[in-house]
């Protein structure tokens, strides 16, 4: 592989790394470090206070869609890419619910994968599209976790871990969902005004990358609760070998800002949920072929909806 074809294939991660995450090796983990609180409180919220607590009856399916866009845009010093993911719609389903001793488990399988073809395009390309998308049909797993939304295990099928299936685009597809659907809620009560965040540590072709979700709670209606949301991801300096493509990267800045708004129902399996920003990676590749300096430019939209009302 030349030192070219292997930073288009780095662009096109980096396009993923907003909103990505660490799929582990094993085709199923127990969350680890289960004895610390992933929730840290900052601010409690104003008067009248309770706790926030996910009640899914046994047997609940819950429905949803989906939607995220990508654009990202690599320049070096001669020559610049620009890479444009037009749009691709999950179509979810999410259970049903079984009770467990510390919680809920249940199933999540994508059943179809669409890509919205842009008017006008070339055939070929439209139907390139189509197959690119239609590859996560069926990806899923089991899913375990306690009435906080504390992940306690997790467990791919075996479409999921097939060799076809992208790796970042399925690490995006499970953190944004972490992120958007399956908040998680802190110990102590709440009331509106409550600001709280969860950290964690990514691992993106090497690189470890922090991520910060902060939420705050905006309105509380019986079981439903609106949330405002930011999420942060920051790249110390670090350089990876890549022995095979014979080549170094080293990272000198890798930050990503978003932002959004979620509905969720402490009832359901899924979220209503909508987020866009952007993120910037400076990059400098070292190969036989000498060193290059990258930057790559991204932005993204992505929205989840609760489809099951609307059947």
């Amino acid at each position: 592989m030349t030192k070219q074809t292997f930073v288009r294939g780095l662009i096109l991660m980096s396009a993923l790394v907003v909103l990505t995450s660490c799929k582990k090796d094993e085709s199923s983990t127990t969350a680890a470090g289960a004895g610390a609180d992933p929730v840290l409180l900052l601010e409690a919220g104003a008067e009248p206070q309770a706790p926030l607590r996910y009640k899914i009856a046994q047997g609940t399916t819950t429905k949803s869609n989906m939607d995220f866009t990508i654009a990202t845009l690599a320049t070096t010093a001669d020559a610049a890419q620009l890479s444009v993911v037009p749009g691709v719609r999950l179509h979810i389903v999410s259970g049903p619910a079984m009770p467990t001793d510390n919680g809920v488990k249940f199933e999540v399988n994508i059943t179809k994968a669409e890509a919205a073809i842009p008017q006008g395009i070339d055939p070929k390309v439209a139907e390139e599209l189509r197959q690119s998308a239609a590859i996560l049909d069926d990806v899923g797993g089991i899913v375990e976790m306690n009435d906080r939304g504390v992940m306690l295990a997790t467990e791919l099928n075996d479409k999921a871990k097939s060799p076809d299936i992208p790796l970042r685009l399925l690490m995006m597809i499970v953190n944004a969902r972490t992120t958007l659907s399956r908040v998680v809620l802190p110990a102590e009560p709440v009331g509106l005004g409550a600001r709280w965040e969860s950290r964690k540590e990514l691992m993106l072709y090497g690189f470890k990358v922090q991520q910060v979700d902060s939420y705050t709670l905006v309105e509380r209606v019986g079981d439903e609760i609106k949330l405002n949301v930011t999420v942060t991801q920051n790249a110390l300096p670090q350089t990876v070998d890549f022995p095979e493509e014979g080549v170094s990267i080293a990272v000198e800045q890798m930050v990503a800002n978003a932002g959004g708004e979620i509905i969720l129902n402490l009832n359901a399996l899924e979220s209503d949920a909508a987020a866009a920003g952007d993120a910037t990676d400076k990059l400098t590749v070292t190969g036989p072929e000498g060193t290059e300096k990258i930057e790559v430019n991204e932005a993204f939209e992505i929205r989840m909806t609760n489809t099951t009302a609307f059947e």
